[in-house]
């Protein structure tokens, strides 16, 4: 006897996307990874952004990136505004940071993923290349337990009795930079721990997600706009919250925020507002990191670790692929 499954074509269209979207952070991957420590940030953020582009556009979708590479005047493929895919299927909106950690890739330090996140067309927030200011914690507490204008030590305490730990069982996540300075001594001086990253602030938001693996409670600090959408796509996906203003200091980035339909420059973003609608996230690893592993090269084999996740169902997949049609990865 035969069983039927059906499956509505819509959902049928956005699984098939699930998979999709993995072979193009791992093709940006694989590109990247051939100039591992070979201290060329440009070429290896080139290579990841060409194979990236290339594989977009065979998707079946009318995509519209509106994060990217940054605005068309200084950024020749994945811009702002750029169209990708074959122009039938569904309209996304599209968000990629080809390869974060650029010089985590170029000195072959752990950490470097390709990363790309889908979305009903209109629903991510088209966020200028400009600072952002991001708080985020994991999922399992009450809404607005953590604000981006309270001081670290407060959030710090208030995560901490939430948890039912005292605040030196807490670890914050922190970029390495003399502008977070204020912030490394502020959760210290609650007798919290402080990790701090040199590059990969998508990866750092990510971990605060999962706690019992990562070590990691807390994500403090102020990175790129596009990382802090990618990461609330992300985090849409496996729970958690998350603040986040554009920082907008000069009457310059005002404009470019005006217009990309920023009304107000002193907003605080939640996840949904920064990504609201059905949404996808992929990233594979680049180099070997606490989030993924990174690309292998074998004598006939590529391997490969992507992290894929879409919001509607809250599923997470991890996948561990052996490539051995090596043309594919455009090796000329």
């Amino acid at each position: 006897m035969s069983t039927h499954i059906s499956v509505p074509p819509q959902l049928l269209l956005e699984r098939i996307l699930t998979l999709e979207i993995v072979r193009v952070t791992e093709r940006a991957a694989v590109s990247a990874a051939r100039l591992r420590g070979h201290g060329n940030e440009k070429a290896a953020d080139q290579a990841a952004v060409d194979a990236m582009r290339r594989e977009l556009n065979k998707l079946p979708i009318e995509g519209t990136v509106v994060i990217g590479e940054g605005e068309r005047d200084e950024a020749p493929m994945l811009f702002i505004g750029e169209k990708v895919g074959i122009n039938a299927g569904p309209k996304v909106d599209i968000a990629v940071d080809p390869l974060e950690g650029t010089t985590l890739c170029a000195k072959n330090m752990p950490g470097s993923i390709a990363t790309m996140a889908m979305a009903d067309g209109g629903t991510l927030l088209h966020a200028p290349d400009v600072y952002m200011q991001k708080i985020a914690i994991g999922p399992g507490y009450a809404k607005g337990l953590i604000e981006l204008d309270a001081s670290p030590a407060d959030n710090v305490r208030r995560l901490a009795k939430a948890k039912g730990v005292d605040t030196s069982a807490i670890t914050v996540l922190v970029l390495d930079r003399p502008r977070h300075s204020d912030i490394i001594n502020g959760v210290r001086a609650t007798g919290a721990a402080v990790r701090l990253i040199t590059d990969g602030d998508v990866a750092g938001v990510i971990h605060c997600a999962d706690p019992d693996n990562t070590g990691v409670d807390m994500y403090i600090g102020t990175g790129g706009a596009p990382e802090g959408v990618l990461a609330a796509v992300a985090l849409r996906c496996i729970g958690g919250q998350m603040q986040c203003r554009l920082i907008l200091d000069t009457e310059e980035k005002r404009e470019r925020a005006r217009k990309m339909g920023v009304t107000d420059p002193s907003f605080i973003y939640g996840i949904e507002d920064m990504a609201r609608g059905d949404c996808l996230f992929a990233a594979t690893g680049v180099t070997d990191g606490s989030l993924l592993s990174g690309v292998k090269f074998r004598k006939d084999v590529i391997e490969t670790e992507t992290v894929v996740m879409r919001s509607v169902t809250g599923t997470v997949r991890y996948i561990k692929a052996q490539h051995r049609q090596l043309d594919k990865f455009h090796l000329d």
